[in-house]
C-alpha cells in the first residue's frame, strides 16, 4: 500500500504483524495499539495495548509478543474487528524503536493477515524514516457502520 491509501479488510481477527531485518546496533521495535473514542482519545489508560499491558479487556485487541529468526524480527498484535465496542472509533496501530530511531531500522513495514485464512488483506512497506521514535503504521476504523 502507499503510504497515506487505504483499503478494506475483512470484519475479522486479524493478525498484525510489525516486522525489520534485525542485526548488531538495529533498535529494538515495539508495536503497540491504542483503542479512540469519537474525538480521537483513549477513554482510559486500559486503551492502550503493549507488551506490559498485553489485552485489552474487551478481548478485541491482543499483543502476541515478539519472534527473531532468520536475521528478521517481528512483533505481533491480534485485533478482532467484530469484538471492537462500540463506542470506539478506532483501532491506531503504532510502533516505538527503542534505542534509537526509525532510521536505523532496515526494511520495517507492517503486515495485516486475515488471522483465520492466513491471507494477507494489506501491507505498508515504510521508507524514508530519519530521527523518528514512534510511528502511527496504520489504523482500523469505522466506515458506514462497519
Amino acid at each position: 500500500m502507499p503510504k497515506g491509501s487505504n483499503t478494506q479488510v475483512p470484519t475479522t481477527a486479524l493478525r498484525v504483524e510489525v516486522g525489520r531485518r534485525s542485526g548488531p546496533g538495529v533498535p529494538d521495535v515495539d508495536a503497540s495499539a491504542l483503542l479512540l473514542a469519537a474525538g480521537g482519545k483513549v477513554r482510559s489508560d486500559a486503551d492502550f495495548v503493549f507488551y506490559n499491558q498485553p489485552a485489552h479487556a474487551s478481548g478485541s485487541v491482543r499483543h502476541e509478543g515478539k519472534r527473531e529468526s532468520g536475521g528478521r524480527a517481528t512483533d505481533t498484535l491480534v485485533v478482532d474487528l467484530a469484538r471492537v465496542e462500540a463506542d470506539v472509533d478506532r483501532v491506531v496501530l503504532a510502533a516505538s524503536a527503542d534505542g534509537g530511531a526509525f532510521g536505523q531500522v532496515p526494511d520495517l513495514y507492517i503486515e495485516v493477515r486475515d488471522a483465520a485464512r492466513d491471507t494477507v488483506a494489506a501491507r505498508f512497506d515504510s521508507a524514508g524514516a530519519s530521527v523518528e521514535t514512534a510511528f502511527v503504521l496504520g489504523e482500523f476504523y469505522r466506515r458506514q457502520g462497519t
